[in-house]
């Protein structure tokens, strides 16, 4: 128990967190055939880390997930620019934004001086749950310690102050994020603003997306955001039900993938562990391999899908 408390339990619960926050947004991206913006959103990364650290001199985890904050809003406003004035659809315009800011961080660090320092992968691309340790979290009896718990890693702090603005946002927005996903001009002619709430929810991506950098990285981060939510979508038809079907695949991938990744060699005997958000990203992909070949839902997608 003691180990498990120090090692395990708040990269697990982060992961968690990050996994339900991320699965919950997913849903409306599915709907609405925006997936690629989470995708979008995480390879910009690069160029603000870059960025950050430019103008910092320093890869202190705070400052490059600023650098990554800017670069992603700065991401939105041009996908959104491009689709308005470019007049092209959405995909294309994630495609051409994502692309371009990637490529200009690579350039960034080849020819500055950050091409010299590890400023990525553990940070931001793949990050690095194993390395949320609990130092204090010695038994049961620290989760009433104050003491103790004042010495909790503060990714989880900030993973669950996001995760609550997530929920806080799709509680208000709801009507308004149902009708934009089905019926946009609908929304519009009874002033639902679906505009705005399709800024908002981008945003909110956003958000989730750079709480998640330095756990799960800005890569594997998008397994999160849609495999549960497209899992969910094979599952049912119903809202409501489609939303819970993602909580729990997002809670059972982060879950089983911890575990798998921390002790499944172990219990076949080889003496290694694995990455822990790639674990959570495999069996997120696992789980909806399984539902496109045996979900209630696979006929009838794959009937509207050829019609």
């Amino acid at each position: 128990m003691s180990d498990f408390m120090m090692f395990s339990l708040v990269p697990m619960t982060v992961a968690i967190i990050i996994s339900m926050t991320c699965a919950l947004l997913g849903n409306f991206l599915v709907l609405r055939r925006q997936s690629l913006i989470s995708d979008a959103i995480s390879h910009v990364a690069l160029p603000g880390i870059v960025a950050s650290f430019l103008l910092t001199g320093t890869i202190a985890s705070t400052a490059m997930m600023l650098g990554a904050g800017v670069s992603a809003l700065v991401t939105v406003a041009m996908i959104d620019a491009i689709r308005r004035f470019g007049r092209v659809e959405i995909s294309a315009a994630m495609g051409v934004t994502f692309t371009s800011l990637f490529a200009l961080g690579v350039l960034l660090l080849e020819v500055s001086q950050a091409s010299g320092v590890h400023i990525d992968v553990q940070h931001a691309l793949y990050g690095n749950l194993e390395s949320l340790i609990w130092f204090e979290g010695v038994g049961l009896s620290s989760l009433v310690d104050p003491a103790a718990l004042a010495t909790l890693p503060p990714q989880l702090a900030r993973v669950g102050v996001v995760a609550l603005v997530v929920l806080v946002f799709v509680v208000v927005f709801r009507r308004h994020l149902i009708l934009g996903s089905f019926d946009s001009e609908f929304a519009a002619s009874i002033r639902a603003r679906p505009a705005l709430v399709d800024l908002l929810l981008v945003t909110m991506v956003a958000v989730a997306a750079i709480a998640a950098f330095e756990a799960v990285g800005s890569i594997i981060v998008i397994a999160m955001f849609i495999c549960p939510a497209a899992a969910a979508r094979l599952m049912t038809n119903h809202l409501g039900k489609q939303l819970a079907w993602s909580q729990l695949f997002a809670l059972i991938s982060a879950v089983v993938g911890y575990w798998l990744a921390g002790y499944g060699l172990i219990a076949l005997g080889l003496d290694m562990s694995l990455s822990a958000a790639g674990m959570i990203a495999t069996v997120a992909g696992l789980i909806l391999l399984v539902t496109c070949l045996w979900g209630p839902q696979r006929r009838g997608r794959a009937v509207l899908a050829n019609a």
